[in-house]
């Protein structure tokens, strides 16, 4: 069955009745919004934060975070939350639509910054669904799901508008940059302009508080002067842009905007503002009133600075009367970068806490991530743990059940809800079988206690029992093949009925590809169904 979505007016009555049913408080008589309200939504998605690079989570971190801290103590630290992918692009292709990125063209690695968007016009996102159901809606940071720019390098026209990017994916504000900082075509972008276009080019130079590189001036005026200056090819950048300016830009950016819908009538709508940072992804350059501070050199350095601005948001909520009934949600893309290892033999901190692996990796390091969700008008019992595991593909379904908006049949194909989790503290939710998914196109099945890591090109299989060994030291697939066959069947069932979610098959954008190294072409092609 296909559900229609209800009027936005529905559905916020639905949500309020929810919010009645289970015994939500109203505000004092002050002008804040009454409870049964549906709440503010705030992501905050920071870039290559391992999960051991939060001191609530890691309590031999060389750093403290406390506002991030404080979001596990008035929430629910969920210690079993998986990023879709260990690399940027399909991770957050996977958190803004319920739907594994691998399902589209994009099987392996991440975009450049001009790219056709990963994410098809109407498809529905985070954003899209709320706005629909009465929200305002803002992406304030990194997009990284791929532009359309005007014209071709070193010949563009920054008069006419960029296409296919936030704003045509449901947001109806964005103020940020197309990519990862070492992609190029650097410039504040508000909406479809560059503030400052960036007519000038640049490449990667030494960094002092860190073993990778800086994107700062002087700035030459073509690509064979940046060639000639440093030896490496010109990218775009504006004159204005230093790249130790984003989280200090994002913030007050985010901040403005929430300011203005705070200032707006009594019948003002709910926000979801969607925060992607860019740290502590490389450039690791935090600014230099932070540094000094913790015992992990420059990267620790600049999660003391993300943790920072996290708490001018929630003092900026507090301030305006927003703080009680605003879910915000902290977590990030995937593991730590490979400069981990150096961290453990230099600093004693481990990135990536007691799992196997970073960035780019199968395993655990690659994938497990912080997950932090508050809301004070909602969340029942909090300061507590939630073990189990969750994906951040999941927050789409989430968001529906908690504003009682049932998704469509082709929407969410991946996404499941566990909102249960948030207002129920003795909750027995359990996910269905999880796939994660490495930077190289390997697959994995995780459920209950067990994660069949499948085979991939000359990589055989590998299973392990993360309760009794979270760090993945012991494969017991030889010892195991029951668990083995009926992961294996879930993986195969998952991949080719194009959903996770019970529903209506769904096809997957391209035909079999090399990565499925458990299905045979044949088999794949019997069971998967296609596009008309």
């Amino acid at each position: 069955m296909t559900f229609e979505n209800p009027s936005p007016k529905g559905a916020l009555l639905g949500f309020a009745l929810l919010l009645v049913s289970i015994e939500f408080h109203c505000h004092s008589s002050d002008g804040q919004a009454n409870d049964s309200s549906p709440p503010n939504i705030i992501i905050i998605y920071t870039d290559d934060q391992g999960f051991g690079d939060t001191s609530s989570l890691n309590p031999d971190a060389k750093f403290q975070t406390p506002n991030l801290d404080r979001l596990a103590m008035e929430g629910i630290s969920f210690t079993n939350a998986h990023s879709p992918d260990t690399v940027c692009t399909p991770s957050r292709y996977g958190l803004l639509t319920g739907r594994f990125c691998w399902r589209t063209e994009k099987k392996s690695g991440v975009l450049g910054a001009e790219h056709a968007c990963l994410i098809r016009n109407r498809q529905m996102t985070l954003a899209s669904f709320l706005g629909d159901n009465g929200y305002d809606t803002a992406m304030v940071g990194k997009w990284h799901l791929g532009m359309d720019f005007p014209g071709e390098p070193g010949q563009r026209d920054w008069q006419k508008p960029v296409n296919d990017m936030p704003l045509d994916k449901g947001f109806d504000y964005f103020y940020g940059v197309p990519a990862s900082l070492n992609y190029g075509v650097l410039a504040w972008f508000e909406n479809r302009f560059a503030k400052v276009p960036p007519t000038l080019f640049t490449a990667k130079k030494n960094n002092n508080r860190h073993s990778d590189y800086r994107i700062q001036p002087p700035y030459q005026r073509s690509p064979e002067a940046t060639q000639q200056a440093l030896k490496k090819p010109g990218m775009e950048v504006a004159p204005d842009f230093i790249d130790n300016q984003c989280l200090t830009k994002f913030t007050d950016q985010a901040i403005q905007w929430m300011s203005e819908r705070s200032k707006a009538s009594k019948q003002k709508n709910p926000f979801f503002l969607y925060l992607p940072l860019t740290s502590p992804h490389y450039p690791v350059c935090p600014l230099p009133e932070f540094w000094g501070q913790g015992q992990c050199g420059g990267y620790g350095e600049f999660l003391i600075e993300t943790d920072h601005h996290v708490g001018r948001i929630l003092s900026f909520l507090k301030k305006s009367g927003m703080d009680h009934n605003t879910l915000v949600i902290f977590s990030s893309d995937n593991g730590p970068e490979n400069s981990w290892k150096n961290r453990i033999k230099e600093f004693g901190h481990h990135s990536n806490h007691h799992f196997r692996g970073g960035k780019r990796d199968i395993y655990e390091g690659g994938h497990r991530v912080p997950l932090f969700a508050r809301w004070p008008a909602g969340i029942k019992n909090p300061g507590r743990q939630w073990s189990r595991v969750i994906g951040q593909v999941d927050l789409l379904a989430t968001f529906a059940e908690l504003l009682q908006s049932p998704l469509p049949e082709n929407a969410g194909q991946d996404s499941q809800s566990f909102a249960s989790v948030l207002i129920d503290a003795d909750s027995q939710y359990k996910r269905a079988p999880l796939i994660n998914h490495s930077a190289k196109g390997q697959f994995s099945i995780t459920h209950g206690d067990w994660k069949l890591i499948l085979p991939h090109r000359k990589s055989p299989g590998e299973l392990y029992n993360l309760n009794a060994d979270p760090g993945e030291k012991r494969n017991v697939i030889a010892q195991q093949p029951e668990v083995t066959k009926r992961l294996k069947a879930k993986a195969t069932e998952i991949v080719v009925q194009g959903r996770t979610t019970p529903g209506i098959a769904q096809a997957n954008d391209t035909g079999y590809w090399n990565d499925l190294g458990w299905i045979t072409r044949s088999q794949y092609e019997a069971q998967a169904i296609t596009e008309n």
